[in-house]
């Protein structure tokens, strides 16, 4: 049971961690051992996020301070909070690659919510894993590339055998 004082200061921290975000991802994390959590925590870590594991009456109040109607008591399960400083798209692929890596070894992490705390709007789960199997910003650019390069390579391949066809007739 927490003290008064531990209810206010995690109430504090969510608070802080909160107004630094740009994106919210509550996930379901019941069944999940320990090891793969740390492991979740460290790729959040090194994409500049945070999961933080609040409990959900307190989590609402944080919310509601916010003015975010967001009510986590909905929840049956564990609720652990993403809090993420970037936008989704920086974040929901590999978050997503995590989840399924996680059910081959037969465990399951849920994405319950996401919330854009940016433009202060839900975003459904749907949505999250369509943004998720998205290709990377690098691989899109270097698709672009590909397709504005490959017509002036098939005008250089005609031009080069018309240019084979003229050398063999002299």
């Amino acid at each position: 049971m927490l003290t008064k004082e531990q209810k206010k200061e995690q109430i504090a921290e969510g608070l802080a961690e909160l107004k630094k975000s740009q994106t919210l991802i509550l996930v379901d994390f019941s069944g999940i051992p320990t090891a793969d959590l740390r492991n979740l925590r460290t790729l959040l870590k090194e994409l500049n996020s945070k999961l933080k594991v609040i409990k959900k009456r307190l989590l609402r109040i944080v919310f509601k301070n916010e003015g975010l109607d967001l009510d986590p008591t909905q929840f049956e399960s564990q609720v652990g909070a993403i809090f993420v400083q970037s936008d989704i798209y920086f974040v929901a692929g590999k978050v997503y690659k995590f989840i399924k890596d996680l059910a081959k070894k037969k465990r399951d992490l849920k994405v319950l919510s996401v919330f854009d705390l940016k433009n202060r709007k839900p975003v459904s789960v749907e949505e999250f894993t369509t943004i998720a199997k998205l290709p990377s910003r690098e691989v899109l650019l270097a698709q672009v590339v590909m397709m504005m390069t490959v017509p002036i390579k098939k005008l250089l391949i005609v031009l080069n055998g018309r240019k084979q066809q003229l050398e063999t007739r002299s």
